[in-house]
């Protein structure tokens, strides 16, 4: 019966009006509403002897013919006229006083009002419009496109991720970098000689070596970063390195105290001893690393379409067949490389001048990637896909597009006025009395740099969101303080050199006049963070070691009473791997000094090399 009939013409279930078309076979959606109906008669018993009211094979007339409840059923091939689609078999039968046929359910509710009687026929057979044929081809052919896309899509990141040349970190690195946390990524220039057209540049059998390295710290609220360079011919301790060889099997590599680049390539390092000498060197472990060879400098700089860079004077270098008039150029590919790898042609022709070079080069390829020229052309970004993935060797924790592109977001966030350079403070090696070929670290100011790095200190004047302790923090250091004889504590050793605790106690019973402290043992855990736990009722004591210590409000716990040895309530002092020393102050650096500050240059920065 029609919905509407029974009024509830407003609720009808669109699943409810699809209708079938005996000429077609096929159901049809009727949308137009129908005309009012009339009563339904009462059924009545089915007068054909030769079947039942539920169905059967007879062919008689209904009784009811011509009558037709207002209904607009298509008339069927089989002569059953007057045959209604929306009333139960057994009904139809019945009011027809025939047996109903059999056949596949039939749902209909909003169909128009039947023809009179007398004018029984076939309604015509409408045809699907041109109109509606061409939407149903072009969804179909969008949806061909879309799936297309998507398998092309996905065969093209396939292809990317078998481009990518991937090596064992061999435990060196800390995992990965995590979006999270600041990211300690360590970059490797390689001067290995393979790849078309790099025969020339003579050496053609050498492993390579750690040619141009660069540790880049980008900060954990990625507003700033600092790339620090460090001289191939600085003199550090190359520590054991345990190794997985190409065949899959292992080896631990000794170490030896030489000069930095030897930290790869020879005696089989892997960049992975690279990486393990940078912890050692600087006390920072990255969390991953990528290697670049002579191809990558030349693909990279085509792929982006050039770098602008400038010279201060006339450039003809014999040996790296660099030849530049005075000026700004836009150089790539072989020039490109040969750009980086003059020396000859800059300041006293050393290696430290050459890194001055490599840094401008550098920042200007950084403002290059991050334009619109680059950003907004899809050609130029699928080459710098093609370049980056075929060029470039990254550790084990890298080794899919997918990692890349997230490490690449990341990157990305970086304004390049607020990425520093500086080149690690180095002086003349003093075992050399005649030829100075090498250095040595400067002790003087290579500390500071690595706790602005540790500390995630910026070198430039950028706001850190995290810049200033919380006020509720900082209140922990302010009120009365107890005598020094008053304090009492145990010291935990959490993560600083061996015998750290007992020195400590050492150093604040003899110098400091804390009587009152002992030496506890090694801490359960290592901590990043020397911290100091306190019950309020000790927080004077508190506020008198942690002014003694140099400790900030940040290292300061609340918390609930201990026992030392002679179960009398204490304090506990845990060393963490902050710790540099008995007297060494535990606040961290907040900027850099002036001194560190003139040795830096920002990406943003056009300067020409001379």
């Amino acid at each position: 019966m029609d919905a509407q009939g029974r009024g509830r013409g407003n609720d009808i279930d669109p699943a409810d009006q699809w209708v079938l078309n005996p000429d077609t076979g096929d159901y049809e959606l009727r949308l137009n509403r129908s005309a009012p109906q009339r009563p339904v008669p009462s059924p009545r018993r089915a007068r054909s002897s030769g079947g039942s009211p539920e169905g059967g094979a007879g062919t008689g007339k209904s009784s009811g013919a011509g009558t037709g409840a207002g209904t607009d059923a298509p008339r069927g091939r089989s002569g059953a006229s007057g045959r209604t689609a929306e009333r139960p078999a057994g009904r139809r039968a019945a009011e027809r006083g025939t047996p109903e046929r059999e056949g596949p359910p039939r749902r209909r509710r909003d169909a128009p009002e039947e023809p009179p009687a007398g004018r029984r026929g076939r309604r015509p057979v409408k045809k699907k419009s041109k109109a509606k044929k061409a939407l149903l081809w072009t969804g179909g052919t969008m949806a061909f496109v879309v799936l297309a896309t998507a398998v092309g899509g996905y065969l093209y990141l396939e292809h990317l991720n078998n481009n990518i040349n991937s090596v064992p970190d061999d435990g060196a690195s800390t995992g990965g970098f995590q979006k999270d946390k600041a990211i300690n990524i360590l970059l490797i220039g390689t001067d290995k000689r393979t790849g078309s057209g790099n025969e020339g540049y003579g050496d053609t059998g050498s492993a390579g070596h750690a040619d141009t390295t660069l540790l880049l710290h980008v900060s954990k609220d990625r507003t700033n970063a600092t790339a620090l360079s460090i001289p191939r011919d600085l003199i550090v301790d190359i520590p054991d390195c345990p190794t997985t060889m190409e065949d899959g099997t292992e080896k631990t590599i000794p170490g030896s105290r030489d000069r930095f680049n030897t930290s790869l390539g020879q005696n089989e390092r892997t960049p992975s001893c690279t990486m393990r000498t940078v912890t050692e060197l600087t006390g920072i472990t990255p969390d991953n690393f990528m290697v670049a060879d002579f191809n990558a400098i030349k693909t990279l700089t085509t792929a982006v379409g050039g770098v602008d860079v400038c010279v201060a004077e006339d450039v003809n270098d014999k040996d790296s067949k660099l030849e530049l008039s005075k000026g700004k150029h836009t150089i790539q590919g072989e020039q490109a490389l040969a750009f980086v790898r003059t020396r000859h042609a800059w300041g006293n022709k050393g290696d430290l001048d050459r890194i001055k070079v490599q840094q401008q080069f550098l920042g200007a390829l950084m403002r290059q990637l991050k334009s619109n020229d680059t950003l907004t052309s899809p050609t130029k970004m699928v080459k710098l896909a093609e370049a980056g993935t075929e060029a470039l060797t990254v550790d084990s924790q890298l080794d899919s597009i997918n990692k890349l592109k997230d490490l690449g977001l990341e990157l990305g966030k970086l304004n390049v006025k607020n990425l520093a350079f500086i080149t690690l403070p180095v002086k003349d090696n003093p075992a050399e009395t005649t030829v100075k070929a090498t250095v040595v670290v400067d002790e003087s100011q290579a500390p500071e740099i690595f706790d602005l790095l540790k500390n995630d200190v910026s070198f430039t004047e950028v706001k850190q969101q995290e810049k200033k302790e919380k006020a509720a923090v900082a209140a922990r250091l302010k009120g009365t303080k107890a005598p020094a004889s008053d304090v009492r504590v145990q010291v935990l050793n959490g993560g600083g050199p061996s015998g750290s605790a007992q020195e400590t106690v050492t150093w604040l019973q003899l110098t400091e006049g804390v009587s009152k402290s002992e030496n506890a043992g090694n801490a359960d855990d290592t901590l990043k963070k020397t911290t100091l736990e306190y019950a309020p009722e000790q927080a004077d004591q508190a506020r008198r070691l942690a002014d003694i210590l140099g400790m900030s409000g940040s290292g300061m716990k609340p918390g609930e009473s201990v026992t030392n040895s002679q179960g009398l309530p204490t304090m506990t002092l845990t060393l963490g791997e902050d710790f540099k020393g008995a007297g060494v102050s535990l606040t961290p650096p907040s900027k850099a000094s002036d001194d560190i500050k003139k040795s830096t240059s920002t990406a943003d920065k056009v300067e020409c090399a001379q």
